[in-house]
């Protein structure tokens, strides 16, 4: 009498797990099965998995030996029947999605590599989780179905389980698919490739491998030259494939997601309407599915389970799902739908890492802001810059990290929360609080020392112990630019907690860096929190110089001329009171900067030659210049103009004679400043010729410097000067060049005034 056949696996495994109280997650968790792995055998999609993967479920559920041997008896029948049913036809398309929407370009660029009758056979599409990959091949292949007579074929490599599909059973499926027999499939694997290169060769067929785990599990499936074509998917960029043509996808663009949304929600309204009841949506619903397709960081399988939470909870509005979301600790959490999860998504790539990368991805989400680079990871890890370059490599080919300008790196929005729950989940606070610090302290400290390239002085690169990792100047302020966000966020942690001294040395070497890029729009946070520290630590000189290094923000960044000058004079008392000269110079020097730019032309004059006289007493070489080019200002408000021209003159003697000069870097800056002023007031004199060679010889000295803001008012001052002199055409390309500068800077006055200059060039002309 035959033995009744053990009962299906998949009815079993989930009694069991709901037995235990278990979700599928938490089962995850405690065996080490992926959850989609486990997903596919309560569905009955996987019908007889290997032995170990059936124990682990079955240690993790705590089951006894009688239950554990009778759920290894189902996957061993599962195995049988799946042998005994296995035929042509196994291997073709899954549906496509009814409600695909957006990626045209991307549709196009698989069309087109299907039918280009040249070039290699093998498309391979990479990204992040939750993108959409097998999605677009998938509803591409069904669209060009009748371009494959022989057929299109798709097989699940299952790349992130912990068995992934062996390229001997792909092999075997994809073989039975194109009509070979059982009993003719070869035994030994590199028969199998053989014959399967030799069949697609002749076949005008698609194949598609899905969710690749690497490399060497593709090469096997790859055809040789002929008709067949395959397209490949995986999280993983599988770099080493040679001859293949790669797409790596993005999150949908607005449009594309917000239309993604829309028509996942049709079916809402196609139900209302059935049932007669209201079909249409109020007026916040367009722009409440804008805002849950951004929370949703445009990343598709987000927006379905949005979408499908919309569907399954009637009641619910747009509005109301866009509110739920909002909260960022519960987003992960609240973006799922069924067995679709977001956070489970990301799961399966974080399991693919090794413990030391995964510590790495966890803390990356400290970084406050958008993007970094490697310095910041070694900070967070205490591990060698080398070190965590090829760990971040893993991360970007794996789609857990991204790129962007500059070659710098950064999460995708929802990454990021997953990054930071499992910082949470898997690191007691302590060692949390331990690797942020290490982080802000590698940050300032970097900053600091990116800012002493600008300071007077011998340039670092000449000193004895040059500033790590900064070769030049341009490296530095290149560092400084792009790391802004990071090292303001830990200056401002630092502010907060008190160390004061620590705030006052980054904002120290920040001061003669500032005037190199005032439209960034933060220098009155950091000075304005430097002063604050300067008069917690009770040191009036010290108090006066952050005083005003804040009234220059202010004026040059805020264009506060009337605040500025308060804060000049807060600075000036500061400094008599701690009997400090030079910061009372300073002071008059902005006090007469703020006097100029409210048109109190005789306040400015008096302000500046008392700042150049205590600079001189002082033996200031690079304040005395800075007074004087005031004073040079006011006196061409005032009209003054040949008074103008001779300060400016006597500026340029002083950065001339080696005895009074300041640090090259710093007379550079400082003779561009001069030069354009003296040509300003030459070309109001009526001296246009010499004004014009001034603004050239400006502005080879601003090409030099190299900050947009003094190349924009050189170039400007040199097209005007040859406007009045009636070269038009020269004037034109000057004009231009100072538009394109003005643009660099952000600077909108010149911006504005090169395009009138160029505008009246090009009327004249016509």
């Amino acid at each position: 009498m035959s033995q009744p056949e053990p009962p299906a696996l998949g009815p079993l495994l989930r009694a069991h797990r709901h037995d235990a109280g278990l979700t599928l997650e938490e089962l995850a968790e405690g065996s080490g099965v992926s959850g989609r792995a486990i997903g596919d055998m309560e569905r009955g999609h996987s019908r007889g998995p290997q032995a170990r993967t059936v124990q682990a479920l079955a240690t993790a559920l705590g089951l006894g030996p009688a239950d554990t041997e009778a759920l290894l008896d189902a996957a061993r029948a599962g195995r049988r029947r799946h042998s005994a049913t296995e035929a042509p036809g196994l291997c073709d398309l899954p549906p496509a999605v009814p409600d695909f929407t957006g990626r045209e370009a991307e549709t196009g660029w698989l069309a087109r590599t299907a039918g280009a009758p040249a070039g290699p056979p093998v498309s391979i599409v990479s990204g992040a989780p939750g993108l959409g990959k097998t999605a677009l091949v998938v509803h591409t292949g069904a669209r060009l179905a009748d371009r494959f007579a022989d057929g299109c074929f798709f097989v699940d490599l299952r790349g992130l389980d912990t068995e992934p599909v062996a390229p001997h059973d792909a092999l075997g499926r994809l073989l039975r698919a194109l009509g070979v027999r059982e009993r003719d499939l070869p035994g030994e694997t590199d028969e199998r490739r053989g014959l399967y290169r030799r069949l697609m060769r002749e076949r005008q067929a698609l194949v598609v491998l899905d969710n690749a785990a690497h490399e060497a599990q593709v090469r096997a499936l790859l055809p040789g030259p002929g008709q067949g074509r395959v397209w490949v998917t995986s999280r993983r960029t599988l770099a080493g494939i040679e001859h293949a043509r790669r797409l790596v996808l993005a999150p949908l663009p607005v449009g594309a997601a917000t239309a993604l949304l829309g028509a996942i929600l049709a079916q809402r309204e196609d139900e209302a309407a059935g049932a007669g009841g209201p079909t249409g949506t109020d007026g916040s619903e367009p722009a409440a599915l804008a805002r849950i397709a951004e929370l949703c960081g445009h990343l598709p399988l987000a927006l379905r389970i949005a979408g499908n939470r919309l569907l399954s909870r009637p009641a619910w509005s747009a509005d109301g799902l866009a509110e739920r979301l909002g909260d960022e600790d519960l987003r992960l959490q609240r973006l799922t739908a069924g067995d679709l999860r977001i956070r489970s998504a990301f799961r399966l790539s974080y399991e693919q890492l090794s413990e030391p990368v995964r510590r790495l991805f966890r803390r990356l989400a400290l970084v406050p802001g958008a993007d970094f680079d490697t310095g910041a990871g070694a900070a967070l890890t205490g591990l060698r810059p080398d070190v965590v370059e090829e760990m971040l490599d893993e991360l970007l080919d794996l789609g857990l990290l991204g790129h962007t300008v500059g070659d710098r790196l950064l999460f995708h929005d929802l990454l990021r929360l997953y990054a930071r729950e499992r910082l949470q989940e898997e690191e007691n606070p302590q060692e949390v609080a331990a690797a942020e610090a290490a982080l802000h302290r590698w940050l300032l400290d970097t900053a600091a020392a990116a800012g002493q390239w600008f300071q007077p002085g011998p340039s670092p690169a000449d000193r004895a112990t040059a500033p790590a990792g900064f070769g030049s100047a341009r490296a530095a302020q290149a560092w400084l630019e792009v790391e802004s966000a990071n090292w303001l966020a830990a200056l401002r942690v630092a502010a907060a907690a008190g160390r004061h001294d620590e705030v006052v040395r980054t904002a120290e070497s920040m001061h003669w860096f500032s005037d190199r890029w005032t439209n960034w729009g933060h220098w009155p946070t950091v000075f304005g929190l430097s002063r604050t520290a300067a008069h917690a630590l009770g040191d009036d000189v010290l108090a006066a110089t952050h005083a005003n290094y804040l009234a220059w923000a202010v004026h040059y960044c805020s264009h506060q001329p009337r605040e500025s000058s308060a804060i000049a004079e807060q600075a000036a008392e500061l400094a008599r009171r701690g009997g400090d000269a030079t910061q009372e110079a300073w002071a008059h020097f902005y006090a007469a900067a703020a006097a100029i730019r409210l048109g109190e032309s005789g306040e400015a004059v008096s302000r500046a030659r008392r700042s150049a006289e205590l600079f001189a007493a002082a033996g200031d070489r690079e304040g005395r210049p800075q007074a004087l080019l005031a004073l040079a200002s006011a006196q061409a408000g005032s009209g003054d103009y040949a008074d103008a021209v001779a300060t400016t003159d006597a500026i340029l003697g002083l950065l001339a004679d080696p005895a009074s000069a300041p640090a090259a870097h710093i007379g550079d800056f400082t003779r561009t400043n001069a030069l354009s002023q003296q040509g300003q007031s030459l070309l109001a004199l009526g001296r246009a010729q010499e004004a014009e060679r001034t603004y050239a010889e400006a502005r080879t000295v601003a090409a030099r410097v190299g900050v947009p803001l003094l190349q924009a008012i050189t170039a400007l001052g040199q097209a005007q000067a040859l406007a009045r002199l009636g070269e038009h055409a020269r004037a034109l390309e000057a004009a231009r060049e100072a538009r394109t500068f003005a643009e660099a800077a952000g600077d909108p006055a010149r911006l504005e005034a090169a395009n009138a200059l160029e505008a009246t060039l090009v009327g004249s002309a016509d």
